[in-house]
């Protein structure tokens, strides 16, 4: 049996905000450790927040957020913007897939989504932080090709937690700019 046959990766439309709420509020639950914000922070917002948030980046063009399904049950998360500071950079957030659905590949084909979005959208590098510790995920980035990209920075105030930046580079091998 293929694990990848009932993952399917879509984009976010403006009106899915309660799919993004529900599965931020879940990964924020799940995997306080892999993420900069936390539960606390983030179950405060209303309603019209979290509407705004989703109808802001759908609507962008510089944003890109990307649910995983697993057959109809939206599984997974995954958010890519285009760097404030690196225009030619793609960063993805958010990265997170259902404790039920791990193992299935819906991880990885929100990253390969992801980076198959900044790839057309011109974008040179894709850089994402990795809480260090050995992890799926961390293994995954690792398997997709993205390299350790910088000094290690702490996950939030007051964590003793780091985070690894970590890159891929996009673009023709050989390529110069």
């Amino acid at each position: 049996m293929n694990p990848t046959a009932d993952i399917s990766v879509q984009p976010a439309k403006p009106d899915e905000w309660k799919t993004y709420r529900d599965l931020r509020l879940r990964a924020l639950l799940d995997s306080p450790d892999a993420f900069g914000s936390t539960y606390e922070a983030e179950a405060t917002r209303t309603d019209a927040m979290w509407s705004a948030r989703i109808a802001a980046a759908t609507s962008s063009g510089k944003d890109r957020v990307l649910f995983a399904f697993n057959r109809n049950d939206a599984c997974g998360l995954i958010w890519c913007k285009v760097s404030g500071d690196e225009p030619a950079v793609a960063d993805l957030f958010q990265m997170w897939v259902d404790p039920v659905s791990r193992g299935m590949g819906a991880g990885r084909a929100l990253l390969e989504a992801a980076v198959s979005w900044a790839a057309r959208a011109g974008m040179k590098r894709v850089g994402l932080g990795a809480t260090v510790a050995d992890t799926p995920a961390m293994r995954l980035y690792m398997a997709c090709g993205f390299r350790p990209d910088g000094a290690l920075e702490p996950l939030r105030e007051h964590s003793h937690l780091m985070v690894q930046p970590m890159s891929l580079a996009l673009g023709p091998v050989g390529s110069t700019d």
